[in-house]
């Protein structure tokens, strides 16, 4: 496996290369690793990044402790059939201050976690687009994005979609504990009882899905059962969780689902805190 630190370098790897690509911030578990093998065989040679973008974290959010775990990440790599790791620091992705910014749409981008991460979305589209050049400028590709991150996937394909860069975007699908908790970085910042309710929140997605459903089929509706939402939030509450949102949206645009948006165009999606963690989670039905 090659690791390239500055774009020259990664450049020339990529020289008469047509890769498929996976961005990463790092301390990588399962999930990231079934992305890279769900990318090995979209491209000729598989690149990986690691970069933790400051542009994407507010100022009292974790960018100073978001874990860094290299060595065990390029054990992980090597092993997962990665070729090429790409790693900037931080002066090699922004020489200068990064003043032209990608803003998304804020018709998807200021909702949900848009809504209680300001700017979140052009940080992460800003990033996105920046890495996309250094790894696919040259040839265009593939890149392959986790659908656990089910707004930020949206945004990305909106954005490639918009500015009509030469570049597939595959969704992977969430990878999961055996209790079914979506794998991420930050479930390491649980503790030991933590981590035994952090399960909660999918099973939370999942009753409300079945509810919305068992709604619709049952009533006449002329609104959607949105009352639903609430109690579902509530119940987390009673179990120790500050729920920014858990609601039903529709796929397509994550708008509010109307009455008249029916199985197989859904999707529940949730964030909540529980002690200092906040963990998200989805689930399309």
């Amino acid at each position: 496996m090659l690791i390239a630190h500055s774009i020259p370098e990664l450049r020339a790897a990529l020289v008469g290369r047509r890769p498929a690509f996976v961005p990463t911030m790092g301390n990588l578990h399962e999930g990231h690793l079934s992305l890279v093998h769900q990318a090995r065989p979209l491209g000729d040679t598989t690149v990986v990044s690691i970069f933790v973008n400051r542009l994407q974290f507010l100022p009292h959010e974790d960018f100073d402790s978001y874990p860094r775990t290299w060595e065990a990440d390029c054990a992980a790599l090597q092993a997962a059939g990665c070729d090429v790791l790409f790693a900037p620091r931080e002066a090699d992705l922004y020489p200068q201050p990064q003043t032209f910014k990608v803003h998304p749409d804020p018709a998807l981008a200021d909702l949900l976690e848009g809504h209680f991460r300001p700017g979140f979305f052009t940080g992460v589209a800003t990033v996105v687009m920046k890495l996309f050049a250094c790894v696919l400028g040259q040839t265009g590709g593939v890149a392959v994005f986790g659908k656990k991150d089910y707004q930020q996937l949206m945004v990305i394909r909106q954005m490639v979609q918009q500015f009509a860069l030469p570049i597939t975007i595959v969704a992977g699908d969430t990878a999961r504990a055996p209790d079914g908790l979506a794998l991420s970085s930050r479930n390491g910042y649980l503790s030991l009882q933590e981590r035994q309710e952090a399960v909660a929140l999918s099973q939370a997605l999942r009753h409300l899905s079945e509810r919305w459903l068992q709604a619709l089929q049952q009533s006449d509706l002329t609104a959607p059962p949105h009352a639903l939402e609430a109690q579902a939030m509530d119940v987390l509450r009673a179990r120790g969780w500050q729920p920014d949102y858990l609601t039903v949206r529709r796929r397509t645009d994550l708008q509010p689902a109307t009455a008249h948006d029916g199985p197989g165009t859904l999707v529940a999606l949730g964030a909540a805190r529980l002690g200092s963690t906040r963990l998200i989670d989805n689930l399309e039905f």
